[in-house]
């Protein structure tokens, strides 16, 4: 199994490979770990990763194209080809063993869904998974849009970048591949320690919330250039209304927190736009 980390702080991960089980998973061959530096894709003499974000706004956001170059690097294309490339294999091997034998693209963000043990069983059955370790305020949107099967987070509070939570993952899912733990049964007996019922209702703190609403996530950023690989940064974003900015970026935190974590809603203090939208949002959905 490999594991791919994309960050803009190799050096972050050097301690962690170097200790315990991950050290020996690797020594034994039954999981690589490779990090990328995210400054090697860039082209200027600063290493840009940064910009500032489209709309106005406190902190940067990482670039597009340098990430997107560390995607075609690894070989990865946008996700749609990729979903399609792999039901080809199915098809034409006609193997079901298969199916799970695939690439994952997962940007760590306090705005994912959230990390389980659950999730971390079905990410084993991946070949090769990529993370994206986000920093500042985030990843450009459309690096998720065009790139990432998911978002994870690993808990509703915020780090200062991704490189963390990427550890969390690599650890957790690595421990149940076959053979990396000395007894099989430590990791069943984990499994079913706490049900993942049990993990989900453990909500200590909350999510970032720049409205101040409490309990929500955060909007989707853009930054420079406008316009990437056919997708737009939204209008509203550039257009310096200030008013509509703010009401856009409610609406996008309404609608992502009720596909990533609906629960978040019901201690949420909405008004009653907000609950109009969202009854909206639910009615596009049936």
């Amino acid at each position: 199994m490999r594991f791919e980390i994309i960050t803009i702080f190799p050096g972050f991960f050097a301690g962690f490979f170097e200790h315990g089980i991950v050290r020996r998973a690797q020594a034994e061959g039954l999981v690589n770990v490779s990090v990328h530096d995210l400054r090697a894709f860039t082209h200027d003499r600063h290493r840009t990763v940064d910009d500032r974000p489209f709309g106005g706004g406190e902190g940067m956001v990482l670039k597009p194209e340098p990430l997107a170059e560390a995607m075609e690097s690894l070989g990865l294309e946008v996700r749609g080809r990729r979903e399609q490339n792999h039901k080809r294999v199915l098809r034409s091997a006609q193997d079901d063993t298969l199916e799970h034998r695939a690439t994952r693209v997962i940007l760590l963000s306090a705005q994912g869904t959230p990390f389980t043990q659950a999730v971390a069983r079905d990410l084993v059955k991946m070949q090769r998974i990529v993370l994206i370790c986000g920093r500042y305020e985030g990843v450009d949107e459309r690096i998720n849009e065009l790139y990432c099967d998911m978002e994870l987070s690993i808990g509703d509070y915020v780090l200062s970048g991704g490189e963390l939570a990427a550890a969390i993952v690599v650890d957790t899912v690595m421990r149940l591949v076959p053979g990396v733990l000395g007894n099989e049964a430590s990791g069943e007996f984990e499994s079913f320690g706490v049900t993942d019922a049990e993990i989900d209702s453990d909500e200590e703190g909350v999510p970032r919330s720049q409205h101040g609403s409490g309990g929500l996530l955060d909007y989707p950023h853009y930054t420079r250039p406008a316009e990437f690989a056919g997708l737009r940064a939204p209008d509203v974003l550039l257009n310096g209304d200030h008013q509509q900015i703010r009401r856009w970026r409610r609406e996008q935190q309404l609608r992502k927190t009720l596909r990533n974590r609906p629960d978040l809603l019901e201690k949420a203090i909405l008004s009653e736009q907000d609950r109009r939208f969202i009854e909206e949002i639910r009615e596009e959905e049936n």
